[in-house]
């Protein structure tokens, strides 16, 4: 008998029946809507061979326009990823200060950046960095992208940092204070490590966010990314505008995958390292790890246990 579901009960023939033509309904309307986009390319001559041939037989179109711009997509969403990690670690854990004034300090920073979009800050920063410094103009799209990127979401990654910490059991903490360790030694040897399996994959998603938002500095700030070498191909190279963007999104695609599979290849390896190996730690070797104080009060229990036992 198979055992009742814990959101809901297993259905029954008629439930079985109804999802089943449901599932063939829907299927059936994809594939309609598949071949109505597939017949209007076809009508208008955007599946020709003439209009995808560039990205297939000439090098020209990627040594040009589109390794140029997969470069300048890496290199920002690796420096912004680089910087808002820790941005974000240090705001996450400043939120859960038992001081006020950090506290609070962490929490308007936080927020304030959440609140704005990740475009207003790009095109702020590159202003500041316009009135306020010597960055070239031609520097100052990438200075100013990374900088919008690294504030948004760094106040984003604060925020699943400070949840992945309070999702851990309270006993975590208890025991760590317990044996006397100093809240910032909780926080780095056993709430941090603990909770790192738990954020991953909000952390993931965030840097995905990050590859994909690049995209607004080549929109407004003419940062010269992946997206941005669609005009120009199609304009210059004579490539098909809709074959262009295919191609782009399709490279898009194959970049967050990669992301997301070096991320879900990670969280499997870290959870294979917690499982405990069935290792039965000795007594010599507590005494070894204890203080020197302990160590007298595990010597005399010790001792009255083995005078007990033999006196029993």
């Amino acid at each position: 008998m198979t055992p009742p579901s814990v959101l809901y009960d297993p259905p029954g023939p008629r439930a079985r029946r109804r999802n089943l033509l449901f599932t063939v309904l829907f299927l059936i309307a994809v594939a309609g809507v598949a071949w109505w986009v597939v017949q209007s390319l076809i009508d208008k001559n955007q599946l020709e061979w003439v209009k995808w041939r560039p990205f297939f037989t000439d090098s020209r179109a990627w040594e040009t326009y589109l390794l140029p711009g997969l470069k300048n997509t890496l290199i920002a969403a690796s420096l912004a990823m680089v910087i808002a990690l820790p941005f974000g670690a240090l705001f996450g854990i400043a939120r859960l200060s038992d001081h006020r004034w950090v506290r609070g300090a962490a929490g308007t920073v936080v927020e304030f950046f959440r609140a704005i979009p990740v475009l207003i800050l790009m095109l702020f920063a590159n202003a500041a960095y316009s009135e306020f410094t010597e960055v070239s103009p031609d520097s100052r799209p990438l200075y100013a992208v990374v900088t919008g990127l690294v504030l948004y979401n760094g106040a984003v990654l604060a925020e699943i940092v400070r949840a992945g910490i309070l999702s851990l059991p309270r006993g975590q903490t208890d025991a760590a204070e317990a044996i006397g360790m100093r809240k910032n030694q909780v926080m780095r040897y056993v709430l941090l490590p603990q909770s790192v399996t738990a954020m991953l994959p909000a952390i993931v998603s965030q840097m995905v966010v990050i590859v994909k938002d690049t995209a607004l500095g080549g929109a407004l700030l003419g940062f010269s990314e992946l997206l941005a070498s669609v005009r120009p191909m199609s304009a210059n190279y004579g490539a098909n505008t809709i074959a262009c963007f295919t191609v782009v999104a399709a490279i898009f695609v194959l970049l967050n995958f990669a992301l997301t599979s070096f991320a879900t290849w990670l969280e499997r390896r870290l959870r294979r390292g917690k499982r405990s190996t069935g290792a039965v730690v000795g007594a010599s070797a507590v005494e070894e790890l204890s203080t020197p104080g302990e160590h007298m009060g595990h010597n005399d229990l010790g001792g009255a246990g083995g005078t007990s036992g033999k006196g029993g």
